[in-house]
């Protein structure tokens, strides 16, 4: 899928005595010094969390293969391989990490592997159908005995438990969470133009849109390229949620879906209409690029994942409901739609018991606390601690307030409610819409991908 990699680096650490009074300096902190000196406070933040061994003092070696290699990313993974060395001495942590493509270069590479014969210990994947692919081909190991051994069948959010089995086993450890369905806005251009920060439904969104056209500025912060269509299918999933709601969008995705019901073509309006207040323009403009037109006050808004907040703060140096702000997308309200990055245990990893050290790595809280502080995202357990809480800066402790209380739907953009195969199709559908933006041929096709899929299950 996609790589959500943030651009630039840390600011200045924050001193450790201000750490718990400072929730937006933390993760700052974590990402500066989590991996070097900040180890031993990322170690004494976890609880009930059961330290693994090196396999008996045996040295071996891990290989690591994900698509981060940059940013606040990069930091993340930094941050939770060193936790993981501290409990796992002497393995030897190596990193197969892919750039560019926007992961598609790391999927291809790792296609190649797995066809071969040759996997790595462990892969990075998106949690639900999209690992779905891998079972199918018969590429990975049923890991459902950590999740009974550690409690995770328990302790992980049920909702997201649901999503990302297949026939009551598990075949994958999520890491994190991330917010998909979040409208983020530049505060002073919205209060220039006279526009709120947070519209409640797509009817006021598109209001909103229209004045700050007619003000001159770009509404819409979004890439049209092709290569990019992924940002497009991000806003017309929170369009197609925002107006069928989490059971509508949730029945989309089983047999019998009705794609081209009223409200579906409704939803299909509603992105359009909010398409005619994109650019037209920009080339083949990364979302971190196009976050950087909210930034810095040149568009007013962006429907993104909560990995832009990373953008904002590090990059940016913004604050919080003073440069910057956020609210579930329009006619979301109450309803939590969600990605995980996850690892994975091929079959035939040549170093199995350093995997399984890993994936218990990856499932702790002290190991996801470590991770998820640095990258901008909430752990996958259902309840988080108050003290727990204070690792997490203020968007994030919004996030953590709605993730206890909203309906939670799973992401098509990002790998969770449709296999690779169906979200392909949808993908040059939405490639297509970009050449002849009619509305009518965008539901046809959306029609056509559901029957190829079903018709194929």
């Amino acid at each position: 899928m996609y790589c959500l990699v943030r651009g630039g680096t840390a600011r200045a650490t924050a001193q450790q005595g201000d750490i718990h009074n400072m929730t937006i300096s933390r993760r700052t902190f974590l990402a500066a010094a989590g991996f070097t000196a900040g180890t031993g406070l990322l170690s004494a933040c976890g609880s009930g969390t059961q330290a693994t061994t090196g396999l008996n003092g045996a040295s071996t070696q891990l290989e690591v293969f994900s698509w981060w290699t940059a940013g606040g990313e990069l930091q993340a993974l930094d941050s939770l391989r060193a936790n993981f060395n501290l409990h796992n001495p002497h393995i030897q942590f190596i990193n197969e990490a892919v750039a560019g493509g926007a992961g598609a270069n790391a999927e291809a590479v790792l296609a190649k592997r797995l066809a071969a014969g040759n996997p790595p210990d462990t892969f990075q994947a998106q949690a639900g159908q999209m690992v779905g692919d891998y079972i199918t081909a018969g590429q990975l190991e049923d890991v459902t005995f950590l999740y009974q051994q550690n409690g995770w069948d328990k302790s992980f959010n049920q909702d997201v438990l649901k999503l990302i089995q297949r026939d009551g086993k598990y075949y994958s450890v999520p890491v994190d969470i991330h917010h998909i369905n979040v409208l983020w806005s530049n505060k002073h251009l919205c209060a220039k133009v006279g526009v709120p920060t947070n519209p409640q439904t797509i009817p006021e969104f598109i209001d909103a849109l229209d004045k700050v056209q007619k003000a001159g500025h770009i509404p819409l912060a979004i890439s049209r390229d092709p290569s990019e269509s992924w940002q497009l299918q991000h806003v017309m999933e929170a369009m197609l949620i925002g107006t069928l709601g989490a059971e509508g969008w949730a029945a989309l995705w089983n047999t019998g879906a009705n794609w081209s019901s009223a409200e579906v073509t409704q939803a299909l309006e509603h992105f359009h209409q909010v398409m005619q207040h994109a650019p037209g323009t920009g080339g083949n403009m990364t979302w971190d690029q196009v976050s950087a037109q909210v930034a810095q006050g040149d568009a007013a808004y962006q429907i993104m994942g909560d990995w832009t907040e990373a953008s904002f703060t590090v990059t940016y140096n913004l604050q919080p409901h003073i440069d910057y702000d956020w609210c579930a997308s329009p006619g979301t309200a109450g309803i939590f739609d969600f990605a995980s990055d996850c690892f994975t245990l091929p079959k035939g990893a040549p170093h199995r018991e350093a995997t399984i050290a890993w994936l218990n790595e990856c499932g702790s809280q002290e190991g996801q606390d470590s991770f998820t502080t640095v990258k901008g995202a909430i752990p996958p357990r259902a309840r988080v601690g108050a003290q727990e809480r204070t690792l997490f800066d203020t968007y994030l402790q919004w996030s953590l307030d709605e993730w206890g209380k909203d309906r939670i739907v799973g992401s098509l953009t990002h790998g969770v409610v449709a296999p690779g195969a169906w979200n392909t199709d949808i993908l040059n559908v939405i490639g297509a819409y970009l050449t002849d933006p009619d509305t009518a041929r965008l539901q046809a096709g959306l029609v056509a991908a559901a029957a190829k899929h079903f018709s194929a299950a």
